[in-house]
C-alpha cells in the first residue's frame, strides 16, 4: 500500500495511543487514515467504557459441552471496536416508515431492455441510493458530521453514498461519489462493480471512506425491520429490509402495493425525531414518483 494519508493531528494521537497507521489503514482498504478511525483502535479506544466490568464474561464454554475456537481477522476486530464504540457513545434512535415502490417497478419494467443494452441491471437500490442523494440536498444536517468534541457540525457540499457489503472477509461499505450528480443507469452499474470487487477484495483505498450516509441493504436477503448502527463521522444509517406486497386503500377498496420497509437510525445530538420522519417521509415520496429522481 502507498503512503498513509493523515494530518499531523493525527499521526499525533496514533502515536499517543500506540497505533500503526500502516496496519490500520490495510485493514480498512484505505490511505486515508481519519481522527475518528484511531479512536476506533488500541487501548484508549475499546468500545466499553473504562468502568465497565466484563470480566464475568471469560467463561469456559468447555465445560459446557464441544466447542471449537476461529481466530477473528484484525479486519473484523477492527470494524467490532468501531462499531461498539459507535453504540456506547451516540445517542440513536431509529425511524421506521415505508415507501411505495409501485411506480419504481412499472419504471424498472420499461427500461429494462435499454438497461440490459447498456449492460446494467437497473436494481431497487439504484433508486434508493439515487432518492437518498436528493434527500441529503434537501436536508443539510443528515449530511453532516459532528466534530470529535462535539461543538461543531460540518456541513458537507458533496453526496457520497456508502453501500455496506456483505463478503467473507467481513463488511467493506465503498462510496457511491456525487451520487446526486449520477443516472439511475451510472448509479446502477457502479453498485454492481462495486460490490463484486468487494468480494473480490479489489475496492480501491479511494473508493472507501468520506461517505455523506450510508445504506444497508438486507432486501435480497429478508427481514421486516431492523436497526443499524448509526458508522460515525456520519449521523445518520438507512436500512432497509425485503420489499413486501401489502393492502393499501386507494380510497376505494384495498390494493396489494410493494412496500419497502426503512429504518433510519441517526445521532440524536444532531437530528431530532421530527426531522427523521420529514427525511423519510420526504424519501418516500420521491421514490413513488420516480420521475423527480431523472
Amino acid at each position: 500500500m502507498a503512503d498513509v494519508i493523515a494530518s499531523p493531528s493525527v499521526r499525533k494521537l496514533a502515536a499517543e495511543r500506540g497505533v500503526d497507521l500502516t496496519a490500520l489503514a490495510r485493514d480498512l482498504g484505505r490511505e486515508t487514515i481519519g481522527r475518528e478511525d484511531v479512536t476506533g483502535t488500541g487501548s484508549a479506544g475499546q468500545a466499553t467504557p473504562a468502568t465497565a466490568d466484563t470480566s464475568y464474561w471469560d467463561v469456559d464454554h468447555a465445560a459446557f459441552g464441544p466447542v471449537r475456537e476461529e481466530p477473528v481477522s484484525r479486519f473484523a476486530r477492527v470494524a467490532a471496536r468501531n462499531l461498539a464504540a459507535a453504540q456506547a457513545l451516540i445517542p440513536a434512535v431509529t425511524h421506521h416508515d415505508r415507501a411505495d415502490l409501485t411506480e419504481v417497478e412499472a419504471f424498472r419494467a420499461r427500461v429494462k431492455d435499454e438497461a440490459r443494452a447498456k449492460g446494467v441491471r437497473l436494481t431497487r437500490l439504484a433508486f434508493h441510493v439515487k432518492a437518498l442523494a436528493r434527500c441529503l440536498r434537501d436536508f443539510e444536517r443528515f449530511n453532516a458530521s459532528l466534530s470529535a468534541d462535539g461543538e461543531t457540525l460540518i456541513l458537507k457540499d458533496y453526496v457520497h453514498v456508502g453501500i455496506a457489503v456483505d463478503t467473507a472477509h467481513g463488511l467493506m461499505v465503498p462510496v457511491i461519489r456525487d451520487a446526486d450528480r449520477k443516472g439511475l443507469l451510472a448509479i446502477a452499474g457502479e453498485i454492481a462493480d462495486l460490490a463484486d470487487r468487494a468480494q473480490a477484495r479489489k475496492v480501491r483505498p479511494d473508493e472507501m471512506g468520506g461517505a455523506s450516509m450510508t445504506i444497508s441493504n438486507l432486501g435480497g436477503i429478508g427481514g421486516t425491520a431492523f436497526t443499524p448502527i448509526v458508522n460515525p463521522p456520519e449521523v445518520a444509517i438507512l436500512g432497509i429490509t425485503r420489499t413486501e406486497q401489502v393492502p393499501v386503500w386507494d380510497g376505494e377498496s384495498f390494493r396489494p402495493r410493494p412496500m419497502s420497509p426503512l429504518a433510519l437510525s441517526y445521532d440524536h445530538r444532531v437530528i431530532n425525531g421530527a426531522d427523521a420522519a420529514r427525511f423519510l417521509v420526504a424519501y418516500a415520496r420521491y421514490l413513488a414518483d420516480p420521475r423527480r429522481l431523472l
